[in-house]
């Protein structure tokens, strides 16, 4: 029975972000929720881990087949804390994390707290997706990501054993209305490298402070499968991700330079 499923939800911008609260939206649909979430934002950790100081745990809601849990660490502590001890003895059919405020196309997956989660919930062998808006604001229109999420799920939910294992979705919505997105792309992880830019200022006591920011340079624009194409021309871009980072291309060609003795 679909309301048998337990769905364990995390992500990087808090318990109290709206887009937290449509990522609940998309779990309920398809059984109880049990979520672990950040109890302050938490964006841009990737896989941080909390190692040098306590972390405290507390219910900040239960209502019907939703328990909420605020979290004083990272997302990557709420997924361990989660999978280790909270819910060791539970079933958990899917991890979902998000919703988030912003992007996590191309080079943006390396940083992010919401897919670092989704990430870490995967080494469980458990279906894992990490859900994001491209819209930073914080009262973003979550419809069209409520209604993406949902319908991935279902296909997951509906593939069931035939999917691969470790599996992780890296799953971002563009910012237009939901009647013109123009539908799915599964597609590969857009080539590309942020700069970044500090702004030096002085607090009143005379201390230099930085503020970062940045600008996102497309190594390949032209290119049509990549996560970046689909979100500029109004399609939901779907990326599998992985963690083996080995450049096998380089290793091989390494053969030559480096002696093997």
């Amino acid at each position: 029975m679909q309301n048998e499923r337990t769905i364990f939800l995390t992500n990087d911008d808090s318990y109290a972000s709206k887009g937290f609260r449509a990522a609940v939206e998309v779990a309920r649909s398809f059984g109880r929720v049990i979520a672990i979430a950040p109890d302050r934002v938490q964006s841009g950790m990737s896989q941080a881990i909390t190692i040098s100081s306590p972390l405290f745990l507390r219910k900040v809601e239960q209502s019907d087949g939703v328990e909420i849990y605020a979290f004083s660490g990272t997302p990557v502590d709420c997924v361990k804390i989660a999978f280790d001890h909270f819910l060791r003895e539970r079933k958990i059919d899917l991890v979902l994390s998000g919703i988030n405020h912003g992007s996590n196309a191309a080079v943006n997956v390396m940083y992010s707290g919401t897919m670092g989660a989704a990430i870490e919930g995967s080494f469980y062998g458990i279906p894992a997706v990490g859900l994001s808006l491209d819209d930073h604001s914080a009262d973003a229109d979550f419809e069209a990501a409520v209604e993406y999420g949902r319908r991935i799920l279902s296909s997951l939910f509906d593939a069931g054993a035939s999917l691969p294992n470790p599996l992780c979705l890296n799953v971002n919505v563009p910012n237009i209305p939901l009647a013109e997105i123009r539908g799915i792309r599964l597609c590969r992880q857009t080539r590309g490298f942020w700069r970044e830019d500090f702004y030096a200022r002085q607090d009143p006591r005379g201390r230099d402070y930085f503020w970062l920011t940045g600008e996102f340079h497309n190594a390949e624009p032209d290119a049509d499968d990549t996560d970046e194409w689909a979100l500029a021309h109004g399609f939901v871009a779907v990326v599998p991700v992985q963690v083996d980072m080995t450049d096998y291309k380089a290793l091989s060609a390494l053969n030559d330079v480096i002696p093997q003795h």
